[in-house]
């Protein structure tokens, strides 16, 4: 095998003109799809949105799933009858 000397491998890459040319290169990324993602509640990982079930943890994304924002009406009214109760038996002995 000759022996090459480092101008003639320069050479080589000189004459590459398809490293260069971008007519195979259309810009768009290929993980870039147009579906929206959004961090599951239960792992944190990006899943996409409309998707009933995260493909991590497996956990159902359902609307009974999440808290809700505020207690039931039930809840805060027993809560004041209880303290009322309470506040009129400590004044009443």
């Amino acid at each position: 095998m000759p022996y090459r000397s480092d101008e003639e491998e320069d050479d080589d890459w000189e004459d590459d003109s398809d490293l260069d040319s971008d007519a195979d290169f259309d810009g768009a990324d290929d993980d870039s799809d147009d579906e929206v993602t959004v961090p599951c509640p239960f792992c944190k990982r990006q899943i996409l949105e409309d998707t009933p079930r995260c493909p991590y943890c497996e956990q159902y994304l359902s609307e009974q799933d999440f808290a809700r924002g505020s207690k039931p009406l039930w809840v805060i009214v027993t809560a004041v009858v209880c303290l009322v109760a309470a506040i009129w038996l400590a004044f009443a002995l």
